[in-house]
């Protein structure tokens, strides 16, 4: 979808647009308000006012792509009459698209054009941290089940897989296992406890499964009792590397809030949307 245009005659969206004094570009509202299939302007206007709101909610300045004009139409028996009308910048544009009524087919159609033609980069609001942390869970969780299948290939039972991820943890947490790890963080029994580590804590852990898989494969373990002490001799080494480093023990490390609490927090931001040099000008065009 190349272009934004009406079902039936009419201009364009590319072709409606204007440039003000500051010679940036501009929609008028009024002109915009068909082409997004408002046949009242007390509704169009409705969906402009939820657009200015998400604009601020977006980190960006309202009145630098909403401007407040009037413009003239004729009216009864040739009579001039200026009505209210507004300045919209290509973001304001966006986001009346994506605050209008979905019900309407324009809207759809605008909301297509605009996820491939409108320049910005979205961020959001939660912070580069939560992201990280959220991402690194998730990669903890496919390479424990990686592990897991690692330890079946040398020889553990699954019966014993309690025993050999403990060894890991005891070897990086010195000598606690799970539980003794949970009880000196404060979690509860039932949460997973890697569901409460942060992120420099997560990523250890990974590295350690990483590592004890790795080994596994490279040294060919094929015993269980093989593959239970390699695992805690890996998560010796892992700790012995973080204490040359300088850093913190793992189990010196605080429980963070659950990761259930940072994936909701995350879903449910206001989006920041950081735009392009030439859309942040908006209708200053400077």
């Amino acid at each position: 979808m190349s272009e934004l245009t009406p079902e039936a005659g009419g201009k364009s969206f590319e072709q409606l647009k204007q440039r003000n004094e500051h010679g940036a570009e501009y929609w008028s509202a009024r002109d915009l308000q068909p082409l997004l299939g408002y046949s009242q302007w007390r509704r169009f206007e409705n969906a402009i006012q939820k657009a200015k709101t998400s604009c601020q909610q977006s980190g960006n300045e309202p009145d630098d792509h909403f401007a407040g004009a009037g413009k003239p139409i004729k009216g009864g028996k040739g009579a001039i009459q200026e009505v209210q009308d507004y300045h919209l910048s290509r973001f304001a544009c966006y986001l009346i698209a994506q605050n209008g009524d979905p019900r309407k087919p324009e809207i759809a159609h605008a909301q297509k054009y605009f996820a491939i033609q409108t320049r910005r980069q979205e961020l959001s609001d939660v912070s580069a941290a939560d992201r990280e942390r959220l991402e690194i869970r998730k990669q903890a969780t496919e390479e424990f089940k990686a592990l897991s299948g690692a330890a079946r290939q040398a020889g553990v039972q699954d019966r014993m897989f309690g025993i050999f991820h403990d060894a890991g943890y005891k070897g990086m947490y010195g000598g606690l296992g799970r539980d003794a790890i949970k009880t000196r963080k404060g979690i509860p029994v039932k949460e997973n406890l890697m569901d409460r580590m942060e992120t420099t804590e997560l990523a250890a852990n990974q590295f350690r499964m990483t590592q004890a898989r790795d080994k596994l494969a490279r040294e060919r373990v094929n015993d269980q009792q093989q593959a239970i002490r390699t695992h805690e001799e890996v998560g010796k080494e892992v700790r012995k590397a973080i204490e040359r480093i300088g850093g913190t023990r793992p189990e010196d490390i605080p429980a963070a809030e659950h990761i259930k609490h940072v994936e909701k927090r995350i879903k449910g931001a206001a989006p920041h949307l950081e735009l392009a040099e030439e859309d942040a000008k908006g209708l200053k065009g400077t």
